[in-house]
């Protein structure tokens, strides 16, 4: 057998070790790639949970607004309903009140309707035992009354409101001066002349031409002609009466104090 010189390979060594490096070269490029394929898969497996990560995240943020907002919303809501709740409570209380004040007032009504009909009676009487000024106005203002009670219509508080008001209106009679014209009725036809009324005191007239003047005499409950001596003094009290002269006394004959008697 012939026998190689050492340290020369041959040609076949050769051939093995590159067959080697070659297989060697293969295997790693194949490790590699694996390598790169297995850190992509890694990579995108990670950009998976990372977007999952973020989306679970946004929901989370999501959620908690929506609790938030609830949560305010049912405090308000809460709120809301605990003053509905006293406002209830305020009304049902209230309502007890008008029910009772209602009750109170059908039995004022009951008690006051008896008394506004006797007050009538009352300034019927006084119109017709007082002086006999403005007679016929007085009269139908009585008259008013009575048919204003009637009315179902016209509210009890309104009612009184006009009977108080006529009170008023004798009470002022009573300390006020007056000049009017009207029809004197002295048993005769009835003449116009110049009527004077001075408070509740006294009742004097004067002829439109100034020829007669005279009085009302409460003791024999007719009309009566004064001396000419008050033809002056009734003259000028009818010039005060209408705002033509300044305010004076007046020398007029007075009739005695009398005390009326109205019915009770």
């Amino acid at each position: 057998m012939q026998r190689l010189p050492m340290g020369q390979p041959t040609r076949c060594g050769v051939f093995v070790l590159l067959g080697l490096l070659a297989c060697h070269g293969t295997y790693a490029a194949d490790a590699l790639s694996k390598s790169l394929d297995t850190s992509i898969d890694n990579t995108r497996q990670e950009a998976v949970v990372q977007h999952t990560i973020e989306k679970i995240d946004d929901d989370t943020e999501s959620m908690l607004a929506e609790y938030q907002r609830l949560s305010r919303e049912l405090d308000v809501s809460t709120a809301y309903h605990d003053q509905l709740q006293r406002l209830v409570a305020s009304q049902d209380a209230e309502k007890g009140s008008i029910t009772q004040q209602m009750d109170e007032l059908d039995a004022t009504q009951r008690e006051i309707v008896p008394l506004m009909l006797h007050m009538i009676d009352g300034l019927a009487e006084l119109v017709d035992a007082d002086l006999p000024f403005l007679g016929a106005e007085r009269r139908q203002r009585v008259a008013q009354l009575r048919d204003l009670m009637d009315r179902a219509d016209v509210t009890l508080g309104e009612k009184y409101r006009r009977l108080l008001e006529a009170y008023q209106i004798e009470l002022d009679y009573g300390r006020t001066i007056e000049a009017y014209r009207g029809d004197l009725v002295d048993g005769g036809a009835p003449r116009a002349v110049d009527f004077l009324r001075v408070g509740r005191i006294g009742l004097y007239y004067q002829s439109l031409d100034r020829s007669e003047i005279g009085h009302w005499d409460a003791e024999r409950d007719a009309w009566a002609r004064l001396p000419d001596a008050y033809r002056r003094t009734i003259r000028r009290g009818l010039q005060i009466a209408n705002n033509q002269a300044a305010p004076e006394l007046l020398r007029l004959p007075v009739p005695a104090p009398q005390i009326l008697e109205v019915a009770r």
